[in-house]
């Protein structure tokens, strides 16, 4: 038994839904037709240089149709692959879910909890378009239904998040996690793990920014090449520059960064999937988390290792 209270070998999202709902729920995504300043002219247009988020999103989701309706649909299609999910969160995916007047916020989000199956929300965004009064707004909620709020911080090196078109710095990044946090608000961030100039050994010493931020989980991607991106016409024009894993290189790396990452914090995810029409490289196929999750446990167990044990041998716990 490990310190998360199961016996498997780092920190899973699946046990701490358990731990903290008692039974299985489950997300349903929820397009709700936001933007993003780096696409509608505030900061820039065109959007950071990796995105595509229609590669992420469910065939359901379209904000041509109401939230309602949306997770109606959401809840139809998961029940037919989880059978056992007794109620859901509605995720709030695609773009960026705060970047809204805040009556406008309260509107859509007030629909998603409205519906009886709904248990709460999570909603992604960036570190530059939350404020105090829309924080505060969610800290409301939070005192009786379930809200998290997902940042995408794809980098800790400023001088990745310029190249890649990021808009805001890594310190926008850490501001906005420590005002949600401070509020009671389950608070997650993501990170890219591949993008250019980013060496094995930078993604592991990551771990210590990551770890010095008050987060309850934390996300993780392996690059992947979109068609259409401008990430995808620099590897065309300088491919030499870019470094792609296989799966089983992938999953070492990741394992040296999960040996590093404080016990307590929640794996979300290790790995990302796109359908392969979307991708302008290769990839690694049709694989599914599943079978990726399976190799991952495998492959800890045969080295002996969890998550933490490496940040707990450096400080003595």
């Amino acid at each position: 038994m490990y310190p998360w209270g199961d016996n498997r070998r780092f920190n899973s999202y699946a046990a701490y839904f358990r731990r903290t709902f008692g039974h299985r729920i489950q997300k349903v995504a929820v397009n709700a037709g936001f933007t993003c300043p780096n696409r509608d002219g505030t900061l820039g247009r065109g959007g950071c240089t990796f995105c595509d988020n229609a590669a992420f999103t469910p065939s359901y989701c379209t904000p041509a149709k109401s939230v309602r309706q949306q997770i109606d649909e959401g809840i139809e299609f998961h029940r037919r692959r989880y059978r056992t999910a007794e109620s859901f969160l509605v995720y709030f995916q695609s773009f960026s879910n705060t970047y809204a007047p805040l009556e406008h916020l309260r509107r859509l989000y007030d629909e998603a909890l409205a519906h009886p199956l709904v248990a709460g929300i999570v909603v992604g965004t960036r570190p530059d378009c939350v404020d105090e009064p829309k924080l505060d707004y969610f800290a409301s909620i939070a005192r009786d239904r379930y809200v998290a709020i997902e940042y995408g911080v794809e980098s800790t090196s400023d001088e990745t998040l310029r190249r890649i078109n990021r808009g805001h710095d890594f310190a926008a990044a850490r501001r906005a996690i420590v005002l949600t946090a401070e509020r009671g608000i389950h608070t997650g961030a993501h990170f890219i793990l591949g993008l250019p100039g980013e060496s094995d050994r930078m993604l592991m010493d990551r771990a210590d920014e990551i770890n010095a931020l008050p987060l309850t989980t934390v996300k993780f991607h392996q690059l992947q090449l979109f068609r259409g991106t401008p990430l995808a016409a620099e590897y065309d024009a300088a491919p030499e520059q870019f470094r792609f894993w296989s799966v089983e290189e992938y999953i070492d790396l990741f394992i040296g960064i999960l040996r590093r990452l404080r016990p307590d914090l929640v794996v979300e995810r290790f790995a990302g999937e796109a359908p392969p029409r979307f991708h302008h490289t290769q990839g690694w196929g049709l694989i599914r988390n599943e079978t990726l999750l399976g190799k991952l446990d495998r492959r800890l167990g045969e080295l002996d290792a969890r998550q933490g044990d490496l940040f707990e041998a450096r400080n003595g716990a």
